[in-house]
């Protein structure tokens, strides 16, 4: 089976993803607007397809989502930056990633992806977390505008299909936005991992599921083009009165993290703990030398890289909870996190 996915759903998945041409062009009435899609087995059961009529099952319901999702999939540009975002409201509010928000109260442009060269709208920013990249733009010309729904994202599944989404510098006569498909490689309160490519002008882009309801933004790149990070959409709907306020939280956007486990792993490529800090948050909690790290809260991680992306997210006095391999058995120890000495 690895084998007929290298061979063969590859290069489909190609066919299915670049050509979406006549598809924005497409009437919107050929597209369910609030109801649900009927999934292909292939997609309902979140499971590589066996063979080329599922492939063709699986081209032809991506077609449908994304003929309802474009219009609602934005550009923006703020300032000398640009990322991309998704309209979930009538009144032109935006979800976007921090990053690209930036600071609140900023003038930016909006450019819808309809009309033969685009449509270009004025927002303003809004609110940001900048401990897990989420920014809020919203429309402040006058009308009503495509939006979609937010999904919920506490009950996605590892393996899970997912549809990335992107509009990076606007729309282009001859180029529709870019559209990847993909499934969740892990996800927890704070972050979502893809296998879905990601490139600059995505950021703040949307991540659907294969009904088309929005379930998370993207936010960073990873070192392995199979490896992205986005934000979860229920973040947002947890903050939704800050960030419609325009409030901006959570430190400096890019800073390196406080958050101090206090543990030193034998090799990246591990994290089976060869010292424990004194005096630090590890040592208090009772993690020992020869524990083998394999959880964070609800999040798998197996690397230093996947450990310092966890507490990219956290500050200085935050409790979690750590999953550790001991003398054959699995334990869970509650953690307070402590602060770098040099902070």
């Amino acid at each position: 089976m690895k084998g007929f996915c290298r061979a063969v759903l590859l290069p489909a998945l190609l066919v299915v993803l670049t050509g979406f041409g006549g598809v924005v062009a497409a009437a919107p009435s050929q597209a369910k607007k609030d109801g649900a899609f009927r999934l292909p087995a292939v997609l309902a059961e979140n499971r590589a397809p066996k063979d080329v009529q599922e492939l063709k099952a699986i081209q032809d319901h991506v077609r449908k989502v994304v003929q309802k999702v474009l219009p609602a999939t934005v550009g923006l540009r703020v300032g000398n930056a640009a990322g991309s975002g998704v309209i979930i409201d009538a009144q032109g509010h935006i979800l976007t990633a921090g990053h690209v928000s930036g600071k609140p109260g900023r003038p930016c442009t909006v450019l819808l992806p309809d009309g033969s060269q685009g449509r270009k709208l004025k927002g303003k920013t809004l609110g940001r977390n900048s401990r897990i990249d989420s920014g809020m733009v919203k429309i402040t010309d006058k009308g009503t505008w495509p939006h979609l729904t937010m999904g919920n994202s506490s009950k996605l599944r590892k393996g899970q299909w997912v549809l990335s989404v992107g509009h990076p510098g606007g729309f282009k006569p001859g180029r529709s936005p870019v559209v990847r498909l993909g499934r969740i490689l892990d996800f927890g309160k704070t972050v979502i991992l893809t296998d879905t490519p990601l490139v600059g002008g995505d950021s703040g882009g949307p991540l659907f599921d294969m009904q088309g309801r929005v379930i998370g933004i993207h936010s960073r790149i990873g070192e392995r083009i199979t490896q992205n990070v986005h934000v979860p959409v229920n973040t947002y709907r947890e903050s939704m009165a800050r960030l419609t306020k325009g409030e901006s939280w959570g430190g400096s956007l890019g800073r390196p993290t406080n958050a101090y486990l206090g543990i030193k792993p034998v090799s990246s490529e591990s994290l089976k703990i060869g010292e424990v800090v004194e005096d630090s948050a590890a040592e208090k909690a009772g993690l020992k030398v020869g524990d083998v790290i394999v959880g964070m809260d609800d999040l798998e991680v197996d690397n230093l890289d996947d450990m310092r992306e966890f507490l990219q997210s956290k500050d200085p006095g935050d409790t979690v909870t750590v999953t550790v391999r001991r003398a054959g058995k699995e334990l869970k120890v509650k953690v307070k996190l402590g602060r770098r000495q040099d902070d």
